[in-house]
């Protein structure tokens, strides 16, 4: 049997057992199957070399809050490093590397949303700002970054600048940001995320640029309360679950050497949400 699974603290809400359990299903892939591996953040090492050797795991994804724990143990790639986040680890040669920079880039694609050129806007500085802010700018658009404590969000740019030489990206109050018309908007804080689906990072009293898509990186509640505001005012927007499932299909890919069957990965993720997505 060739396991594969997610560590993280907790994990009992994740839904990429399901996803990536369908996808070995619908390929006839029986010897495979994915699942829960819960890690506390004070045993990280230990737990990487039992996955590994006791096991028998061929990989694993990495979530919340072991992304940063995990990097001194595997040989991270170049966009990992960049990151400062493992999301994806093979143990047969020990790499790591961040399929969530896919995940993004593959879904933004997958909705004709172009990127070289662009004007785009990133709420947030934490883990996922950081690989949005990565893929965009390597995709050739102009970020600008939008967060609470701007201190946090040029510490962030600094930091990518010297791990991967990014330049065109900079630091912005929201009305700034909205002011310079940006062609997409993406949230990559978890303001709206279930339960506390009322809130949203968008100040009331800035107008939201009226060309701009959305693309709100929070998957639960499908349709968060910072979409309906978009939708409201005529603009398209986007939900995060394209962006869960394509990464998954990237560690898919990556472990097994078969492309996922993408649309079976939604079809499992949608039920496991209860068809809220």
């Amino acid at each position: 049997m060739n396991k594969v699974g997610i560590i993280g603290w907790p994990v009992s809400h994740s839904i990429s057992p399901v996803m990536h359990n369908a996808a070995f299903e619908a390929l006839g892939l029986h010897d495979w199957r994915y699942e829960l591996a819960p890690v506390p953040p004070d045993i990280v090492r230990q737990s990487l070399r039992m996955l590994r050797d006791e096991g028998d795991f061929v990989g694993v994804n990495v979530t919340v809050p072991l992304k940063e724990a995990v990097m001194p143990f595997v040989r991270a790639d170049e966009r990992a490093r960049a990151i400062g986040a493992v999301n994806t680890i093979d143990f047969r040669d020990g790499s790591g590397t961040n399929t969530d920079v896919i995940g993004l880039i593959d879904d933004l694609q997958a909705h004709s949303v172009m990127l070289a050129g662009i004007r785009a806007v990133v709420l947030g500085a934490g883990g996922a700002a950081r690989a949005a802010v990565y893929g965009l700018t390597k995709a050739g658009a102009q970020v600008i970054v939008v967060n609470r404590t701007p201190k946090r969000a040029q510490v962030m740019l600094a930091d990518l600048t010297l791990a991967a030489g990014i330049q065109n990206a900079e630091v912005r109050t929201l009305d700034e940001a909205a002011e310079m018309q940006p062609s997409l908007i993406i949230n990559c804080t978890s303001v709206g995320m279930w339960p506390k689906v009322d809130e949203s990072p968008w100040v009331e009293g800035i107008p939201f640029p009226t060309s701009a898509v959305l693309y709100d990186m929070v998957y639960r509640p499908a349709r968060t309360k910072l979409m309906q505001q978009v939708e409201a005012g005529g603009g398209q927007a986007i939900g995060g679950l394209g962006m869960l499932v394509r990464q998954g299909a990237a560690a898919f890919r990556l472990w097994t050497g078969r492309d996922a069957p993408i649309e079976v990965m939604f079809a499992a993720a949608r039920q496991a949400l209860g068809g809220q997505a």
